[in-house]
């Protein structure tokens, strides 16, 4: 080193050509880490979009009015479109109304076929009638096609229409993992099954066509009763040899145990659910037939509050925690009362006002929109409003 030369220095950095060139600045050891953001749960419970999908299907059987039956379509479908989410269970409302439009086609070509009881006037075609014996009288295939029959029939048929959209409309919005997992504890062996019955399906179709494209690239036949022979007999042995993994996990993580329960308490509990599940299923047809409106929801009321009742005390053998139980908020309580109220709204006006929800055929009139029971039809849209999308 020269006199005069500076000294060695851990600033210099490095040289070219005789200059000095800067080092880029040390990323300093105190920088935070890189957070990802946590994954947002759910916001609604999945049993509060069944309750309002089931309360629009009881407000459906009550009327066959179709602007009404329209105003339920719109409106859950509208509610459909701005909460469904992007998982593959959503889908399910598409199929949901393809099946309703086949129902409705279906109901008008037996009526077209079979022929109806409604008289009319109005004739639309007559088609060759085939005579049948004695022992089926009251049937009659062919004959003369009525307007009347042919519109009562397209008002019946779009009322289950309208009932089966409301079912689809719960597949679509609610996640059936998360329905399950809300469960009673009474109910805890059927969800367990259900659970594992929905994770197989997929496995299956996968390892299908796994099998099936392995074959088509060794060029086998994939088609055919051969070829259903060569890819379902590996694809039923997986399938077993997945299930007795899953049962030997499933032992050895403790499913299936139940707890000490007294012989009063489970005579008890039998009771109050079998009477339950019967006080529902007798006002449910008092709720869609027109002479049980009176003791139709009284009956149904007092067999859902026993049917619960049951459930939490059979509750008891199934001891269990919940991870991350889906809370019941304020959400839940608004979009339940708003399918509810349609429901109770509507039940009313079909009592006190029974020709503007059921309007006839018999002359053929044009059907008009009753004011109120329309309003009560639109509060059916509060979900849209008030319930905070999940995010995709």
């Amino acid at each position: 080193m020269r006199p005069g030369d500076p000294g060695p220095s851990r600033d210099r950095g490095n040289t070219v050509a005789g200059r000095a060139v800067p080092r880029a600045p040390r990323e300093s050891q105190s920088r935070p880490p890189e957070t990802t953001p946590a994954r947002s749960r759910p916001t609604l419970h999945p049993g509060a979009w069944w309750l309002w999908a089931i309360s629009l299907g009881v407000a459906a059987t009550r009327t066959t009015n179709p602007l009404l039956l329209a105003l339920l379509l719109a409106a859950s479908g509208y509610v459909v479109a701005t909460h469904r989410s992007p998982a593959p269970w959503a889908r399910s409302y598409a199929a949901f109304v393809r099946l309703a439009l086949a129902v409705l086609v279906i109901r008008v070509l037996f009526a077209v076929a079979l022929g109806s009881p409604i008289p009319g006037t109005h004739t639309l075609l007559t088609l060759p009638e085939v005579p049948l014996p004695d022992w089926a009288q009251g049937i009659r295939l062919g004959g003369r096609v009525t307007a009347e029959a042919v519109l009562f029939a397209a008002y019946d048929g779009l009322k289950l229409a309208t009932l089966l959209v409301c079912v689809g409309a719960a597949n679509a919005l609610a996640s059936p993992s998360r329905l399950l997992k809300s469960l009673p504890g009474a109910l805890y062996e059927t969800g367990v099954a259900v659970v594992v019955a929905l994770t197989f399906a997929p496995h299956l179709i996968a390892d299908v066509r796994r099998l099936r494209a392995a074959r088509r690239l060794r060029g086998r036949p994939d088609r055919g009763l051969r070829g259903l022979l060569q890819v379902g007999l590996p694809v039923l042995e997986g399938a077993l040899e997945r299930s007795v993994a899953l049962a030997a996990a499933m032992e050895a993580r403790g499913y299936g145990r139940t707890a000490e329960v007294p012989a009063p308490v489970r005579r008890t509990t039998a009771a109050l659910t079998l009477g339950g599940l019967l006080g529902v299923c007798a006002g449910t047809y008092g709720l869609l037939t027109a002479e049980g409106g009176t003791y139709g929801l009284p009956v149904l009321l007092a067999g859902v509050l026993a049917a619960l009742a049951g459930l939490r005390l059979g509750g008891r053998r199934s001891p269990r925690t919940r991870y991350r139980p889906d809370p019941w908020g304020a959400h839940a309580w608004l979009v339940t009362g708003s399918g509810a109220a349609v429901a109770a709204l509507l039940t009313l006006a079909s009592v006190r006002a029974p020709e503007a929800l059921h309007p006839g055929v018999v002359p053929l009139v044009a059907p008009t929109l009753p004011l109120w029971p329309a309003v009560a039809v639109l509060l059916a849209l509060l979900p849209a409003f008030v319930v905070p999308r999940e995010p995709s």
